[in-house]
């Protein structure tokens, strides 16, 4: 019976290929005769498109017949034309030849006109000038005629007609030395001077410097009072401001040790103010012993320690006023992988001991696989970018589950 099944098995399966094979070969059939008559609809629009542009070329062939047989005539009448239009134009040049010679002579005429012209308008000019320089000098004469009459006025206190009556001499009278009169003059005038003026305001004027010293007094006490009080709040702000740097340096100090301790995996460093007494005028300087070597400032120590050394003062100020976010561009370029290690690990204490989230820009892989999540940027195509945000702790949950 075994047998018999077996061989019945084989039977079934050769009739299922043949069936199999059967279908297919329907099923490619169907397919190709689908094609057949896709095709032939394609061709028969094909056949019906050419037979209407056979009937559009027919009629643009009729069309250029009958424009060819309009235009057969053309070339006579172009011809006639020609002839016409060149009758036209020599009668045109003979015209032309006649107003150029006619503009010439009017050119000529006009010329003579100009030159004419202009010798009117330089006689004109001259006479112009010639006035103006006679008007100038008759204004300057009236204008010197009413400065004598207005100083006749104020020093004889009299006409002008009637100055010669007050000088005593008579019309026929020789004329006296005018220096002499000048001399005399300045004389009386200097005597005049010495006399000096009456002030009749000078009491007037001592009660308004009188008062106005006051004042000035008054202005003088009321700066003196506001520079003592303003030196004071200066005094009290610079004690202030010590005090509150020192306190902020020490904070700074503890941070700064302890972190450099921490990213060094021992040693020491300290802060330094330095080049003065005063804090507020005092400068920084960073002193750094690295485990197993001596202290030293912070310009001797290779470049992998002085970036391990200022992210160890960075973070201590930034521990001392944390901030919602940090965001950290690439600080783990210059570090090899263990101060990377290093570097992470200081990271993630410093998440745990502050609230703040920590945003880091970096092309380490060590870095990124010690993150909770990261972002980047894709080009699926060309010309057009995408971000990718991937969340670590999910992944490795996902990773467990599968």
């Amino acid at each position: 019976a075994q047998a018999i099944v077996a061989t019945d098995r084989g039977r079934l399966a050769e009739v299922r290929a043949e069936h199999q094979g059967l279908a297919r070969e329907r099923q490619a059939r169907s397919q190709r005769l689908e094609a057949i008559a896709r095709e032939t609809a394609n061709w028969t629009a094909r056949g019906d498109s050419g037979r209407a542009q056979i009937a559009t070329l027919g009629e643009r062939r009729d069309q250029t017949a009958a424009a060819l047989a309009d235009i057969a005539d053309g070339p006579s009448e172009i011809d006639e034309k020609r002839r016409a239009l060149m009758r036209e134009i020599e009668a045109a040049e003979k015209a032309r030849s006649e107003t150029a010679d006619r503009l010439a002579s009017a050119e000529s005429e006009a010329a003579a006109a100009d030159k004419a012209a202009n010798l009117a308008l330089t006689a004109l000019g001259e006479t112009r000038e010639a006035r103006a320089r006679a008007e100038e000098r008759l204004t300057a004469m009236q204008e010197r005629r009413a400065d004598i009459e207005t100083r006749i006025r104020e020093a004889l206190n009299c006409a002008p007609h009637e100055a010669f009556a007050a000088t005593g001499l008579a019309a026929n009278d020789q004329m006296p030395d005018i220096e002499q009169l000048e001399r005399k003059v300045d004389r009386l005038r200097i005597e005049r001077e010495r006399l000096g003026a009456v002030n009749l305001r000078a009491e007037e004027e001592q009660q308004e410097l009188v008062e106005r010293l006051d004042t000035l007094v008054k202005e003088r006490d009321d700066v003196v009072a506001a520079i003592a009080e303003l030196r004071s709040a200066i005094s009290s702000l610079n004690r202030e401001g010590r005090e509150r740097l020192l306190s902020a340096f020490d904070a700074v100090q503890g941070h700064f040790t302890r972190l450099f301790t921490h990213l060094f995996g021992g040693g020491t460093a300290e802060l330094q103010l330095i080049e003065s007494d005063d804090p507020l005028e005092a400068g920084l300087e960073i002193v750094a012993r690295p485990p197993g070597k001596k202290p030293q400032t912070m310009t001797l120590l290779s470049g992998g320690e002085q970036a391990l050394t200022a992210m160890a003062l960075i973070f201590a100020v930034f521990l001392t006023n944390p901030a919602p976010i940090c965001v950290l561009d690439e600080v783990d370029a210059p570090l090899d992988d263990h101060n990377v290690e290093r570097f992470c690990d200081l990271m993630d204490q410093m998440a745990r001991e502050t609230s703040t989230r920590f945003v880091i820009i970096t092309h380490n892989p060590i870095t990124m696989a010690r993150m909770d999540r990261l972002f980047g940027v894709t080009m699926a195509e060309q010309g057009v970018s995408q971000l990718v945000s991937v969340d670590l702790s999910q992944a490795e949950e996902l990773r467990e589950a599968s």
